[in-house]
């Protein structure tokens, strides 16, 4: 088995092997995967964090031996807490600008390495509350396999918020439904909890994170906040309503810290 890491911001996890493929995903710097198959220019690949395939072209392939795969796999997750956070390359002083989410291999407090590169970072964000990191990304363009402040999905955007919390969420929102616990009614409902909604053939297509049990932030246009009851999400932009709410699912055994939010967002 061949394995690999992320020693890129941020590289394309495509559909089909060819640029003009899906995105179905992105890989974050760090992040690690194993090796499935191989062709002239592209490879195909599983990540190990959610278990997703898809292909990498091979330019964007960094290699990394078993022992030190097995070292990160074993080892705790130090994840970037800013919007951007700036990684100095020791060997040249250039610098790699980290998305949102990026894991720091072998992070000692300044400085992280992969392979023969060493990086140096003197501050790694302080996005630390669950609504500073959830409000952090209102507004985010939505995109069909994004994963950062530049453009995300509906799962994708769950996923980044729960991971900071420990919990471990895989790629899909129908795949997302399928773990935690399930909320039996809506006004049980509290802040952290993810509601899942389903299309006309009643399968699970999009996902948000509950504010409380009557309000929902979620990735649809762009990240933002709407009203959600039993019937599903309405959109006061688009007076109707726009996600018809299948199950509600619990992943946090005790309600998120709030901290300090601005007052006109808590107020949402």
């Amino acid at each position: 088995m061949e394995y690999g890491i992320c020693n890129l911001s941020m590289i394309p996890l495509r559909g089909e092997a060819k640029h003009s493929g899906e995105l179905v995903s992105q890989l974050l710097f760090g992040e690690t995967y194993e090796v499935m198959e191989r062709d002239a220019h592209w490879i195909r690949i599983i990540t190990t964090f959610d278990g997703y395939e898809g292909w990498i072209h091979q330019l964007q392939f960094a290699h990394i031996d078993y022992d030190n795969y097995w070292k990160l796999y074993q080892l705790p997750i130090v994840l970037t807490r800013g919007v951007i956070t700036a990684a100095r390359k020791e060997a040249d002083n250039s610098v790699l600008y980290l998305p949102f989410g990026s894991s720091l291999p072998f992070y000692d407090s300044i400085r992280f390495g992969i392979g023969y590169d060493d990086y140096r970072v003197d501050n790694i964000g302080n996005l630390e509350t669950f609504l500073e990191i959830a409000y952090s990304f209102l507004n985010v363009p939505y995109l069909w396999g994004g994963r950062t402040h530049y453009g995300i999905d509906c799962s994708g955007y769950v996923q980044a918020v729960l991971r900071t919390q420990g919990i471990q969420l895989k790629r899909d929102a129908s795949q997302q439904a399928s773990q935690g616990e399930v909320v039996d009614f809506l006004p049980s409902a509290r802040l952290g909890d993810l509601a899942f909604f389903d299309n006309e053939d009643s399968r699970i297509t999009h996902v948000g994170i509950m504010l409380d049990n009557a309000t929902i932030i979620h990735a649809s246009g762009k990240v933002k906040i709407d009203q959600i009851d039993d019937q599903g999400i309405y959109s006061a932009e688009q007076k109707k309503y726009t996600h018809k709410l299948r199950i509600i699912k619990r992943f946090l055994e005790n309600t998120p810290v709030i901290g300090s939010v601005p007052i006109s967002l808590a107020q949402q």
